[in-house]
């Protein structure tokens, strides 16, 4: 309680979750990505991913990752803000780089995404202790990344575009997993179903 003398103390406003902006961000990005990994956007041109890597994927996520430091979630803050990062990153290496790259470029992302599958190795080890609907979104990625790093260094279009398709099933994963947190949060209940944490660590 205050003194007359003294302000009263307010409590600082609880802010939404961000983990449903965080991941609309890189459903959306990765499918436009892996849809052109597909082989699916025909006579466009294939870089629709572009710009949103920078607006949708990379600065959106990266915003939901420095809410998620807010909210002191560990998880949360570092993938959405490594993923934010993993986006702006790539297409300043597609404005930066791929333009005089040449045969190499395929080299190129695959280190990338071999770096990033590193990376999200132990990131799928501890989703298991948020729900199954965050561990199916990192296992699928691991999925995408691995396949799409074998591709780039084997100069494999076939199992480049097999990487689109499971990119493309991340992407669709990550949508149903962000929709659940938005009626969750609009609600303030659980709606649609995500599970459980997979198993405990322990204390």
């Amino acid at each position: 309680m205050s003194t007359p003398n003294e302000a009263p103390v307010m409590a600082a406003p609880a802010i939404a979750d961000p983990a449903p902006l965080g991941l609309g961000a890189f459903a959306l990005t990765t499918f436009l990505l892996s849809a052109a990994n597909a082989g699916w956007m025909g006579s466009a041109t294939g870089n629709a991913w572009l710009g949103y890597a920078f607006a949708y994927g990379g600065l959106c996520q990266l915003l939901a990752g420095m809410w998620e430091f807010k909210n002191k979630n560990v998880f949360g803050s570092t993938a959405f803000s490594t993923y934010g990062g993993f986006w702006i990153g790539l297409g300043l290496w597609a404005l930066l780089v791929a333009p005089t790259a040449g045969a190499k470029g395929g080299k190129d992302i695959a280190w990338i995404l071999l770096a990033f599958a590193i990376f999200n190795t132990y990131m799928l080890f501890w989703s298991t202790q948020v729900n199954t609907a965050v561990f199916m979104v990192f296992l699928t990625l691991e999925a995408t990344e691995v396949i799409l790093f074998i591709g780039g260094f084997a100069g494999n279009a076939s199992i480049t575009k097999v990487g689109g398709y499971v990119g493309v099933l991340t992407a669709l994963v990550a949508w149903y997993t962000s929709a659940a947190g938005v009626i969750g949060g609009m609600k303030g209940k659980p709606v649609l179903p995500v599970g459980k944490p997979l198993f405990d660590l322990g204390a």
